[in-house]
């Protein structure tokens, strides 16, 4: 009997390609409605002038030349005051003017430098710095902030060596590539690009685990969707030191579990010296739902595809942030956790680990397009958005960074 079999083969194969292409979709991350949605189509930004500003008259230069800088104009008032211009990349915008430059003078003199930040109102605190890596905040009798908060003077003792003058320490994406092959040292730490941003930019990925990657159970952590939020980043370099650490507790964790580190989210925007978005004018953490942007759409896909593919259950996520005081946002009652009790256990034990110290925990549900949320909804993690205040001193950033990681070893170890 002869049976034509073209029509038989033609639907195998659309069978094939139907299946492949749910295989395909199933290692993409999830597109999520939340409550409150919120548009992260790009916007326009607008891109500061770089360059050395030199008035003669004063003998006074002022520059932006390097990564990370933030000043959109400046201009001498008189022989001894410069007035600079802080503007953000495009707006509306979260009110955290972020600035970044470097000044110097023909000769030894003090001036007084005027930041203008327009509509905005003051936030991160001066400090200065003599080569850009060791930073000091400026006395207190040297800054003096306008009853409106919308302009911040300081007093600064100049010389022919340029002074750099920051919000915040300067960190930019050479810095964290750095310290991320500083760690690659360690044979359980693979150092790789996933991706690239808007501009171009390298998608830093440490992947951390001993032995096989495959069935461990993960932990994801995310730093610097927010430029300037350099307090939070310390605390992520410290949790993640005290992972890799010598202790017993260290090794087992690294042993058992598969941890994969994001530092650097918004690369474009860190060297820009943003004050809040990334290159395509959106904040990265309201971009967990519709994915519009490149560098969270890279990131969440791989998660998913790279987990998917190695059968790693995700347990938590932890995206670290900065704010105006400590806090932790977690996930409230009404959510149930992979982890049973987990958020109230864990910060105990930061509680207990200081004296003078009280954890804040201020729980929420899923109602905006955050990473936080994100986590949940795909992963069923446990999810918290771990924020560091602006001004919070930083050996205790450090050292709750690594308590905070000794306490989420423990507790996931004995879960098991």
């Amino acid at each position: 009997m002869n049976v034509n079999t073209t029509p038989l083969i033609r639907i195998f194969m659309i069978c094939i390609v139907i299946s492949q292409l749910s295989a395909c979709k199933s290692l993409e991350a999830g597109r999520f409605d939340f409550p409150n949605p919120i548009d992260t189509s790009s916007k326009e930004i607008q891109m500061q002038e770089k360059g050395e500003f030199y008035f003669r008259e004063s003998g006074v230069s002022i520059d932006n030349t390097f990564d990370g800088a933030r000043m959109n104009g400046a201009k001498m008032l008189d022989s001894v005051t410069l007035l600079v211009s802080i503007t953000p990349e495009n707006a509306p915008i979260n009110p955290s003017p972020f600035y970044s430059f470097r000044v110097s003078a023909d000769k030894e003199k003090e001036i007084t430098l005027i930041l203008d930040y327009l509509d905005a109102k003051h936030r991160y605190y001066p400090k200065v710095s003599d080569d850009g890596e060791t930073w000091q905040r400026l006395p207190e009798s040297d800054v003096q902030v306008a009853e409106n908060e919308k302009t911040a003077s300081l007093k600064l003792k100049l010389s022919p060596e340029k002074l750099w003058v920051s919000g915040q320490e300067l960190m930019n994406s050479t810095y964290t590539k750095n310290w991320c092959e500083e760690l690659a040292t360690d044979s359980r730490v693979r150092f790789s690009s996933i991706g690239k941003s808007k501009l171009g930019r390298d998608l830093y990925l440490l992947d951390i685990y001993e032995g096989e990657k495959e069935k461990k159970e993960t932990v994801v952590i995310l730093g610097r969707q927010h430029p300037p939020e350099i307090s939070g980043y310390i605390a992520m370099e410290a949790f993640v030191e005290e992972i890799l650490g010598d202790s017993a507790l260290s090794k087992a964790f690294v042993s058992k579990f598969r941890i994969l580190v994001f530092p650097l989210m918004n690369p474009d925007g860190v060297d820009l010296g943003h004050w809040r978005h990334n290159a395509g004018g959106i904040d990265l953490n309201r971009d967990w739902s519709k994915f519009r942007q490149p560098e969270t759409r890279q990131v969440a896909d791989y998660m998913v595809a790279e987990t998917t593919r190695s059968k790693n259950k995700v347990l938590l996520g932890l995206d670290f942030h900065s704010t105006h005081r400590d806090v932790y946002y977690t996930m409230d009652e009404s959510m149930p956790s992979v982890i049973n009790g987990f958020k109230d256990y864990w910060l105990d034990g930061i509680d207990d680990a200081f004296a003078d110290y009280k954890p804040e925990d201020a729980p929420s549900g899923l109602t905006r397009p955050i990473s936080k949320g994100w986590f949940y909804l795909q992963f069923g993690a446990e999810s918290i958005t771990y924020e560091i205040g602006d001004h919070t001193p930083r050996d205790f950033i450090r050292a709750k960074g690594s308590v905070s990681a000794k306490e989420m070893m423990k507790l996931l170890i004995l879960r098991n």
